[in-house]
């Protein structure tokens, strides 16, 4: 485990587990619904493609991408925290009993997959938890085929304007006092706006994407900028690294 910060950011996943679906909807006012929407979308996959889902949290993602793909497709969804994993499984099953999304316990450091396994990876309001981005990234590169495609899905700070006094006013005071409402956990609805705060503006963030390996970098923010999807390619050939 490299990163120093994923035990207490476990544990913090962990005890709001129970509450996470509803306190999703409840507090982007049903938005993230139309997030993860849109990083399905913006996937360009065969059909019998093979995904990885890193931080999969209850597996909203990982279902939505299952859901467009189709039965030929292999959907796996990584997470570190057990108790999110627990609330997944009863959601991942089909009417059979049968998963339609595949589940491991695993942090983003280091998931037990063969390198160059995957036609997608992706991550949803994952990766501003980690501090060592770079590493992360390198190993999104690392897991995915040739051709392959990384989606990153992340909470942002809009720019500028009333719109951004308006967001900060509610992600900053009357987020946290719902998120203890609700969770009984008097920190994580605190911690969220501090760890969106320190995420790097979306610029900044696609560079480091084409730091890490990635070429044809893209992102697109969300909802006037209080979300932002980046999109990048894993080169075709090692002489085509960007």
């Amino acid at each position: 485990m490299k990163s120093k910060e994923l035990p207490f950011v476990r544990e913090m996943f962990d005890r709001i587990a129970p509450h996470y679906d509803f306190l999703n909807r409840l507090l982007s006012l049903r938005r993230d619904v139309w997030w993860r929407r849109v990083l399905a979308e913006a996937l360009a996959l065969p059909p019998a493609a093979k995904l990885l889902d890193v931080a999969c949290g209850t597996a909203d993602v990982a279902l939505e991408i299952d859901r467009r793909l189709g039965s030929g497709a292999v959907v796996v969804g990584a997470d570190f925290s057990l108790q999110m994993l627990r609330s997944a499984r009863p959601k991942v099953l089909d009417a059979k009993g049968r998963p339609r999304v595949h589940l491991a316990a695993a942090d983003a450091f280091a998931p037990p997959f063969r390198d160059n396994s995957f036609d997608a990876v992706t991550i949803a309001f994952g990766i501003r938890n980690i501090q060592d981005k770079a590493t992360v990234l390198a190993r999104f590169l690392d897991l995915l085929k040739p051709g392959g495609q990384a989606a990153v899905l992340e909470l942002a700070t809009p720019e500028a304007g009333m719109l951004r006094n308006l967001y900060l006013f509610y992600f900053n005071r009357l987020l946290p006092l719902l998120g203890r409402i609700f969770s009984k956990h008097s920190f994580a609805y605190s911690y969220l706006p501090a760890s969106v705060a320190q995420f790097p503006p979306a610029a900044t963030f696609a560079r480091q994407m084409r730091a890490a390996g990635f070429e044809q970098v893209r992102y697109r923010k969300l909802t006037l900028g209080i979300a932002v999807l980046f999109v990048g390619h894993k080169p075709q050939s090692p002489s085509q690294g960007a």
